[in-house]
């Protein structure tokens, strides 16, 4: 019986979650990005998510449970739809311009922003680092594994390549590098050149021994 009465108030605590429809929750998101840019993540507070969208705190805790795991969930809801699983154009270079073209210039310039001003808090606050790599880290480390390893199997990059383990610090090292050396923000070209210039050669380089 006891197990019975569990399982019934989890089914019930699912049902309560999942109440908010998924263009109400995409404007949820929006708020709280919006309100990120305006005030940082700090200041940022649920009451404020709470009359910014019109929503109760109540139900903002009841589906998102805190702060971090509402900001990593909007964050995450910012990337460009799709998985990176999705892309695959048959041959790296192509799967990874694939991936540069879904954001326009306008969009990764706000998200690198966006990111820019998170970093600083992710690293200060363990709950929303955990929430990070919960919802954005680790998925994003899972969707390139798997353009890296379709990329291995056409024998484009050799399996003992050490460049692959780095694959994602270098596509996220443009970001942060455009910004702190060039004092622009990342775009489309640049991206693109930076792929071909950096990455792929790196990762499709051949065997030193042969």
């Amino acid at each position: 019986m006891r197990s019975g009465k569990v399982s019934g108030m989890t089914e019930v605590a699912t049902a309560r979650r999942s109440r908010i429809t998924p263009e109400r929750e995409a404007e949820l998101y929006e708020a709280v990005l919006e309100l990120l840019r305006e005030v940082g993540y700090d200041a940022l507070t649920m009451d404020a998510v709470a009359a910014r969208t019109r929503s109760s705190k109540a139900t903002l805790y009841r589906q998102w449970g805190g702060k971090p795991e509402l900001v990593a969930k909007a964050v995450r809801h910012s990337k460009p739809g799709g998985s990176l699983g999705e892309i695959d154009t048959g041959s790296l270079r192509g799967d990874l311009h694939a991936l540069t073209l879904r954001s326009d210039d306008c969009q990764m310039e706000q998200n690198s922003a966006l990111m820019r001003g998170l970093a600083m808090a992710v690293h200060e606050n363990p709950d929303l680092l955990k929430a990070f790599k919960e919802h954005l880290i680790e998925p994003e480390l899972a969707e390139f594994r798997l353009l890296l390893s379709r990329a291995i199997d056409r024998g484009e990059v050799r399996a003992d390549n050490p460049a692959a383990e780095f694959m994602m610090h270098m596509m996220i090292g443009a970001f942060a590098a455009r910004t702190l050396l060039d004092e622009q923000p990342p775009t489309q070209d640049f991206l693109l050149s930076y792929i071909d210039a950096v990455v792929l050669p790196a990762l499709c380089a051949p065997n030193p021994a042969t």
